[in-house]
Order: structure tokens, then C-alpha cells, then sequence
């Protein structure tokens, strides 16, 4: 396959707008579809407000809006494209027929890809056209700055279509994660689903506000996750021996009733709790105002990362 140039992405909301930034950034052209054209606004606003982070971690110096295009007609913006990617609600009625849409309209050799955070792809391209070429490209948000998409075949997708897909994550600075089989949530999202899970019923049961679980992670686990993972911490907090002692050591804890991974009930009150926490932890601080923390902190976290990332894979 040729180089992948034109890229069409399928709904410009939070995801959407995250793909779109990031493949300006790299040159790419770009084919964005929304149904409503009033959505443009908001979404070159968003552009504009993220392109300093933006710039910044990619080492760029201008931003090519003449490389960016607005449809609200579907088959116009996907007719060109090299690389598709949807970013609509997840449901899979919705998917499926957005997907059969696209394949009929999309060359046919084009990669269909959705930013799907856990919905199985043999059953979202059921009925799309040349199946072969379809993939799951799930992202983390803010998708213009961090580097996972984790890439999940469906039973018909081809080798040769991963490994395009893969490149392609490549060119516009991503580290993708080659999924061996679908499955429901895929890797990462089931990991965070645990750790949603367990905190929403320890607020459910009163024994600690947001914040406090917040700090829990982010003065913790989170600093040593930003650069190794569960597996290689608990590796080295087995000492010199590793993860066979650690095992030996703590495996016996693995039997004892500390997690509830069946998820409560999103009671009113659970609801009240949680939406009062963030609400307190904000501190008054628009969405906006903490993202764009949230982004600077990011673009210089990756950047010390890098100078240690090299030692470790």
C-alpha cells in the first residue's frame, strides 16, 4: 500500500478532535465528518487551544489548517481517504451501520479503523465491505498527545492490513499495541475498568472521598506507572530474586477478600458523592483551565520519560 496521506475521521468529539490534532501535526490531510456544521467551530477552537502542547512535544513549528477539511456529507469524506477512522458512540447498532456505510463508500483498499474502547470488531464490521481491511485503533485521551492505540484484529482482518495499520500509528508518533485476539474491553480499559470498579465501592461505602483515592494513585503506583508498568514494578518488589519471590511472598494475599470486582450500583448517592468530590478537587478550575495543566504536564512528562524509556525497552 502507498503511503498513508489522507486520513477521514468519523466524529469530531472529544476522540475525534484528539485524531485530527494529532495528524495535522504530522502532516497528514485531513477529512473530518460531523453532521452538524456548527461542530466546526468548536472543534478549530480546540485545535488552536492545543497546539502549543502540541507543537511542543512534536517539534513543530506551524500548524497547516489549509491541510484540514470539514464534511458533513459522509461519502464526501471518505471517498479520498487512505485511512478511516471512526470515532462515534459506543453502541453496537450504531457501528455497524455506520461501518457498512463507510465500506461502501471508502476506496477499496482503504483501512477502516474504530477508536472502539471495548466492542468486539467482528460484530461492529459485520457488514462493511472488504472486512479484511478493518481493525479495532483504540486511543487514550487527550489522543494528541499520548502514544498508545492499542490495535485489535477482527476474525477476517488481514496481516498484511495490521501491519499497514501499524505503520501508519508509527508516522504520526504512536506505539501501538499489537492485540493477538479480540476480546470485550481489550487490555488496557479492562485494567482501568478494576480500578474504577474497586474505587467506586470504597466511596460507595463511605471509607475514603475522590481525592483521597486520587492522591492514593497519583503520590503512589501512578508515578512508577508513568514508566514501567504493574508487571516489572511487582518484578523488582521481589529484590534481587524478583517476581518468583515476590509471588512466594505476597501470592498468598491474592486469596484474601480485599477486591470487588463486580461493580456497584450507580445509586444516587454514589452519583452525588462522586460528582461532589471532583467537584471539590477542581478548586473552582474550568475543564478547560485543568487540561490544558493536564496537557503541559503530559508533554513534559514524555519528554523526561524518553531520557529513561531507552534503558528499560
Amino acid at each position: 500500500m502507498n503511503k498513508i496521506k489522507k486520513i477521514a475521521i468519523i466524529g469530531t468529539g472529544v476522540i475525534g478532535a484528539g485524531w485530527i490534532i494529532r495528524c495535522l501535526a504530522h502532516d497528514k490531510i485531513v477529512y473530518a465528518f460531523d453532521k452538524d456544521l456548527k461542530l466546526k467551530k468548536n472543534l478549530v477552537s480546540e485545535i488552536k487551544r492545543t497546539w502549543p502542547y502540541v507543537k511542543k512535544l512534536f517539534n513543530k513549528k506551524t500548524l497547516k489548517l489549509k491541510n484540514f477539511k470539514y464534511f458533513t456529507s459522509l461519502e464526501e469524506a471518505v471517498k479520498d481517504a487512505d485511512f478511516i477512522q471512526e470515532c462515534a458512540s459506543e453502541n453496537y447498532a450504531l457501528k455497524t451501520r455506520l461501518m457498512a456505510t463507510i465500506g461502501k463508500h471508502a476506496k477499496p483498499k482503504a483501512i477502516i479503523s474504530s477508536s472502539s474502547s471495548g466492542l468486539l470488531p467482528t460484530k461492529i464490521y459485520s457488514k462493511c465491505k472488504n472486512p479484511q481491511r478493518t481493525i479495532i485503533g483504540h486511543p487514550f485521551n487527550p489522543v494528541y498527545l499520548l502514544p498508545a492505540v492499542e490495535i485489535v484484529p477482527s476474525k477476517k482482518t488481514s496481516n498484511e492490513y495490521l501491519d499497514n495499520a501499524k505503520k501508519f500509528y508509527k508516522s504520526i508518533s504512536m506505539n501501538p499495541i499489537m492485540v493477538k485476539h479480540e476480546l470485550p474491553g481489550y487490555l488496557s480499559d479492562r485494567l482501568q475498568e478494576a480500578l474504577w470498579r474497586e474505587g467506586l465501592h470504597i466511596i460507595n461505602e463511605g471509607h475514603a472521598t475522590t481525592e483521597d483515592l486520587d492522591r492514593a494513585i497519583e503520590d503512589g503506583p501512578g508515578l512508577r506507572w508513568s514508566l514501567m508498568g504493574t508487571f516489572l514494578t511487582f518484578h523488582l518488589a521481589g529484590g534481587k530474586a524478583g517476581m518468583r519471590h515476590m509471588l512466594e511472598q505476597f501470592g498468598p494475599a491474592l486469596k484474601l477478600p480485599w477486591t470487588k470486582l463486580k461493580a456497584p450500583n450507580l445509586s444516587n448517592k454514589l452519583i452525588n458523592r462522586l460528582v461532589a468530590g471532583t467537584k471539590k478537587q477542581s478548586k473552582g478550575k474550568s475543564v478547560t483551565k485543568i487540561a490544558n495543566i493536564r496537557d503541559e504536564y503530559l508533554v513534559e512528562l514524555q519528554k523526561l520519560r524518553k531520557k529513561y524509556e531507552k534503558k528499560l525497552r
